[in-house]
């Protein structure tokens, strides 16, 4: 099939698209800045441009089978107005172009694949969150529901729409365990306030199977694309530095100096989701990397 993918060259992406063209899928990825696009082997094709404007590369995304969306700025910061603003729009407007793109189509286009967030959900503390549960209202939920709402309007173009609301991806290539490992390498690496928040979180190879799992069982609507057992911020924190080989020489970070550092993103990092796969469980799903200690061991 000819697949169509946003933030291709990105941290996940790169993983999704070999994953994807082991299959022997004709791949077009697009992203802002793509180094060598005449390296690329066969079967792969890179266009360079930005996804949050509309151009040429709708064209492209017209002409495939499925639509893969992954274009997104990273949430990993300290939110000003300025990088809230990018989080928001460079998911909404990525997606209404891709849709308008779509709706233009010539009965190729079957399939919009977005991605979301386990965000969505809000703070729940303790309680399981699966696919049927409603929209927070901070400001992360805010984004995820306005990015699906966007994705979703290609319904409207008979185009099937999947919401994939992950976790935080773990891997080698980048994201956030990137950043983990930095910190805890200098032994820094002490939980967050209490340590009781949940901290829902899937191995980058098991999220490229789920796509691909979804693509083959075409699955459609919300699916939580996680590992179907979350850790708590404390338990993270005691295998991450026991797979790393060091013991943190920092006292455990307060609520308020955590907030105080990061400000509003800090409190993302102090709550969680106890999310759970429930559709992709239900569907027959077999994870590699169900639990937190072979992933991280896996990647360290």
């Amino acid at each position: 099939m000819k697949i169509f993918i946003t933030g291709g060259s990105g941290f996940f992406g790169r993983t999704l698209t070999s994953r994807l063209r082991a299959d022997r899928h004709d791949i077009t990825i697009v992203d802002r800045r793509i180094t060598d696009p005449s390296a690329f082997p066969a079967g792969l094709t890179g266009i360079e441009a930005d996804t949050t404007k509309p151009g040429d590369w709708q064209a492209a995304a017209a002409a495939s089978e499925i639509v893969v969306n992954l274009a997104g700025t990273p949430i990993f910061n300290r939110w000003s107005k300025a990088i809230k603003r990018s989080i928001l729009e460079s998911r909404v407007l990525t997606t209404r172009n891709i849709v308008e793109a779509l709706a233009s189509r010539k009965k190729k286009t079957k399939r919009l694949i977005n991605a979301s967030a386990v965000g969505y959900y809000g703070f729940l503390n303790d309680e399981i969150v699966d696919e049927t549960f409603p929209p927070g209202a901070d400001f992360l939920a805010t984004v995820a529901r306005a990015w699906e709402d966007e994705a979703v309007r290609a319904r409207e173009h008979a185009v099937d729409v999947t919401a994939c609301r992950f976790g935080i991806i773990l891997g080698k290539g980048g994201g956030a365990l990137a950043l983990l490992k930095k910190i805890y390498r200098l032994r820094a690496g002490s939980r967050l306030g209490g340590g009781r928040q949940w901290f829902p979180w899937v191995h980058e190879d098991d999220l490229a199977e789920m796509v691909a799992f979804i693509i083959k069982h075409r699955i459609t609507g919300a699916v939580n694309c996680t590992a179907p057992v979350p850790v708590r911020n404390a338990e993270m924190t005691r295998q991450l530095n026991r797979a790393l080989g060091v013991f943190p020489l920092v006292p455990p970070a307060p609520a308020f100096a955590v907030k105080l550092a990061l400000g509003e993103f800090g409190e993302t990092l102090l709550r969680g989701q106890r999310a759970f796969p429930r559709v992709l469980t239900e569907r027959g799903f077999e994870f590699r990397y169900p639990e937190f200690e072979r992933a991280i061991r896996s990647l360290a």
